[in-house]
């Protein structure tokens, strides 16, 4: 009896694992498809975002420098316009300018606020804002701020105009600048500088014996390694200020005036003590003590610059809106300022006299973080008399308009000597 037995499909077997295996492979392909696509999207997300960012940080800088360039235009239009606040327009802010680059047209546009800082109603500085924005992305704004005014004499510690000699007993502090020579026996510890390569250094300035041809800076201070000659002068009638536009200030526009005192003028003047709540008191000088003097070392006068007498004028606080004050006189000076302070000793309409400050004691500031200063103007000198103290500390800014700033020579023998 024939039996049949149905053998097994070992060909349909191999193409059941065939296709097993094809279908893990498409699973793998499509995971590994996604996953590319995945990281491509992110990598070209990154890329357009790193070049937004690229463009916009762009952006940014282009209007740092149109801020920029806004505030230059406008120093440029003070220089030419000194004291427009209005761009010429007469209209208020704030202005635009337009930057432009030569080569490729706009770049953008600076919007500029300005406005005036003043002192008995004459503007002293400009403050100015300059926005910027970059006609590429103008949600990118930058802001830049400055404060423009004329160059200050502030800048040196002494600004002087002729020969001078600083002792072995000086300490400068400071830029310290001549147009003439310079004897330097104090230290320093900033430049000291003159705008003569030789000069006659004679005994007069500790030069013995005389030196024809000394240098600019010549003497036994220990600062020697800041000693610059020569360097460029300084045009001091350029920093010349109007003493009669002075005294109109103090009189008409909130300042404080003192008309000339009584009496001789060798025996008069008035007597100004600051005072650290922001106030000064005011003595009228009614006599003085002469004694024996020389500007120079050789020629001798009797000079008037020690108090004898004096009486109490009145204690007055200091205008904020206008902190000037005008002595019609000489004026003696010392004492603790508290804030903005320039005082000017001068008689503009009386040809016949010429009027000294005079620093008998120390001057120093209620603080020092830049809110206080004194400024002193004299029409002629500003002197240390011969009863100050050994040691002095004085703070301000001292022009000498006609004459010269420092102590006399006194000596001790001979028939000019000093009690």
């Amino acid at each position: 009896m024939n039996s049949k037995h149905k053998q097994p499909n070992k060909t349909s077997g191999y193409w059941l694992v065939a296709s097993s295996s094809r279908g893990v492979t498409v699973l793998m392909v499509i995971a590994f498809m996604g996953i590319f696509l995945i990281i491509m999207g992110t990598i070209t997300s990154y890329t357009f975002q790193e070049a937004r960012y690229g463009r916009a940080l762009y952006a940014r800088e282009q209007a740092l420098a149109i801020a920029e360039g806004g505030l230059e235009y406008y120093r440029w239009f003070l220089a030419h316009n000194p004291g427009n606040l209005t761009n010429g327009t007469g209209l208020p802010g704030p202005y635009t300018y337009t930057v432009n680059d030569p080569e490729g047209g706009p770049l953008g546009v600076a919007s500029l606020a300005i406005g005036g800082n003043s002192s008995c109603n004459v503007i002293q500085s400009i403050d100015i804002t300059s926005t910027g924005r970059s006609d590429l992305n103008p949600g990118f704004p930058r802001t830049l701020a400055a404060r423009y005014m004329r160059t200050s004499v502030a800048a040196y510690s002494y600004l002087l105009n002729s020969n001078v000699w600083a002792g072995a007993d000086r300490i400068i502090t400071g830029p310290y600048f001549s147009n003439g020579g310079v004897r330097m026996d104090g230290s320093n510890n900033s430049d000291v500088s003159s705008a003569q390569s030789t000069w006659n250094c004679t005994s007069s300035y500790g030069c013995n014996p005389t030196q024809s041809s000394a240098p600019g800076v010549v003497g036994a201070g220990s600062g020697s390694a800041l000693w610059r000659y020569p360097v460029a002068s300084v045009d001091f009638a350029g920093i010349a200020v109007s003493l009669a536009n002075l005294k109109t200030y103090a009189q008409n526009n909130g300042g404080l005036y003192f008309a000339a005192a009584s009496g001789s003028v060798n025996n008069r003047g008035y007597h100004l003590i600051f005072k650290s709540n922001g106030s000064v008191d005011v003595y009228r000088v009614t006599g003085t003590t002469g004694v024996i003097g020389s500007a120079n070392g050789s020629t001798f006068v009797t000079e008037y610059n020690i108090i004898a007498t004096k009486t109490l004028v009145g204690n007055y606080t200091i205008p904020a809106s206008c902190s000037l004050i005008f002595v019609d006189d000489r004026v003696w000076i010392e004492g603790v300022v508290k804030g903005k302070v320039t005082v000017v000793a001068a008689t503009p309409d009386d040809t016949g006299t010429t009027s000294d400050v005079i620093l008998p004691n120390n001057i120093t500031y209620a603080a020092q973080d830049g809110t206080s200063g004194l400024t002193a103007i004299s029409e002629r000198n500003v002197l240390i008399p011969l009863n100050s103290p050994d040691t002095m500390e004085i703070h301000g800014i001292f022009s000498a308009q006609s004459g010269y700033y420092g102590r006399n020579y006194y000596t001790t023998s001979g028939s000019n000597d000093v009690p």
